[in-house]
């Protein structure tokens, strides 16, 4: 039996926050030197978020890719810059991981916007089996592994909006970077819960 939480036990934990700073990229000219820094490390967090469909048949495009460093996370509006090529370079780039979780609805909506391939992703859902831990949501992940909650209320939020609220950058700048602080936290050998 794995390590698991219940929605209760989740319910009861302080709320996480990002510490770091949160860059939104929604000029094209902005990008260059975005991924100039984020090509110089090993590992980014990694998430994007999509306007919700309320009606079916309707859908949208990824509206927002987020790739945070445990310092800062860099939002790209896709729906006011597209997809740059630097942008796409750096997902193709093998060199540098990328974290994510649930990545196959992430990819299949880049893919509506790039036919380049993503390169070098791990997918957390996938990574965490080998730890012993059953749950497969971010939220629980992270709950189990630093005993505290991660907000999901701007999940259904309009993410094409003119302006992204602080509380919008907030949730989307904490989902990428847990995604890394996670992988860090379970692949850091002097950590004593990752040993095997």
């Amino acid at each position: 039996m794995g390590l698991t939480i219940t929605k209760e036990q989740l319910a009861g934990l302080p709320t996480e926050s990002f510490g770091g700073r949160i860059v939104v990229i929604d000029h094209e000219e902005e990008v260059e030197e975005a991924v100039a820094y984020l090509l110089q490390q090993p590992a980014l967090g990694f998430d994007t978020e999509t306007k919700p469909a309320f009606k079916r048949g309707q859908n949208h495009k990824v509206a927002l890719m987020q790739l945070a460093t445990d310092e800062i996370c860099y939002l790209f509006r896709l729906n006011r810059i597209g997809y740059p090529d630097a942008l796409e370079q750096l997902m193709g780039d093998a060199g540098i991981k990328k974290i994510g979780l649930s990545l196959r609805d992430d990819f299949a909506a880049i893919r509506q916007r790039s036919v380049r391939k993503p390169e070098n992703f791990i997918d957390l859902q996938l990574f965490v089996d080998k730890f012993g831990i059953d749950d497969n949501s971010l939220q629980k992940i992270y709950a189990l592994l630093f005993g505290k909650k991660i907000s999901k209320s701007q999940r259904l939020s309009n993410w094409e909006a003119p302006q992204l609220t602080p509380a919008q950058q907030s949730y989307a700048a904490i989902d990428a970077w847990a995604c890394l602080r996670i992988y860090n936290h379970l692949t850091d050998t002097k950590n004593p819960t990752t040993q095997e």
